[in-house]
């Protein structure tokens, strides 16, 4: 039998994450996000479930975005409809910026993460309004309220991920984290007390007037809360800031 060669466009560029909210016919956008999957600083080592994220993203700008749009998000939302499949809820679009032009990477069917806990914070819209129109299938009825703060979200993982960590260590300082959101990931309660139990442990979330504060916010914090084995990037954002 003959064999096939499969010839795929090498894509150098940055990386966006676009999400728009559909009920199968229309849809609402998202706030974009860029996220930062690597272990290591500088997007080195192996990858990750993501390390950290920012929202805005500043080279996704209105140019770049009607791109987006037009070429990507409209005909998808079409084919899925000549398709006969009437989606409803988070459709993720992973994309590359090659000198301004948008290609896809992956499509998901969620919001990712940490994506999410850089986006959903500017989100000032009642969820439950949003839901019930897409349930209705009326999410064009939506006035989807975005917060034109700055967010940034940073993970704070346990040693050794995404390989070997040890888990079941006290987290302490949470209490004192001012002016930012915890997510809680891998951890559990015992005895009142809050414990690692999984590789990426916390997200901390911040909202700013720039990019640059909400960084210092997250990094102020993740520095007052301990545990043994905390590890996290301290170069999220940092390719993206003037």
């Amino acid at each position: 039998a003959g064999r096939k060669v499969l010839i795929e466009e090498f894509l150098q560029g940055m990386e966006c994450s676009v999400f728009v909210l559909t009920d199968g016919q229309s849809y609402r956008l998202l706030p974009e996000a860029k996220d930062y999957k690597r272990i290591g600083e500088g997007n080195t080592g192996p990858n990750t479930g993501g390390m950290g994220a920012i929202s805005p993203v500043s080279f996704a700008g209105e140019e770049f975005m009607d791109k987006v749009l037009r070429r990507i998000v409209e005909p998808t939302l079409k084919g899925l409809r000549h398709e006969g499949i009437i989606y409803k809820g988070f459709l993720y679009f992973g994309l590359m910026n090659v000198e301004g032009e948008p290609y896809v990477v992956e499509y998901n069917c969620r919001l990712g993460d940490p994506e999410a806990e850089a986006i959903l914070p500017r989100i000032i819209t009642d969820w439950v309004l949003a839901f019930e129109a897409i349930h209705q299938e009326c999410v064009n009825d939506v006035d989807l309220l975005i917060d034109p703060k700055a967010s940034a979200a940073v993970v704070l993982a346990s040693q050794g991920y995404p390989d070997h960590y040890d888990t079941g260590f006290l987290i302490s300082g949470l209490d004192v984290a001012e002016d930012v959101r915890i997510f809680q990931a891998g951890t559990k309660t015992e005895g009142g007390r809050i414990f690692t139990a999984g590789g990426r442990v916390l997200v901390v979330n911040a909202l700013a007037s720039t990019l640059r504060e909400a960084l210092e916010k997250c990094y102020h914090a993740a520095d007052h809360i301990h545990f043994d084995n905390k590890y996290f990037r301290r170069d999220i954002g940092r390719d993206v800031l003037d």
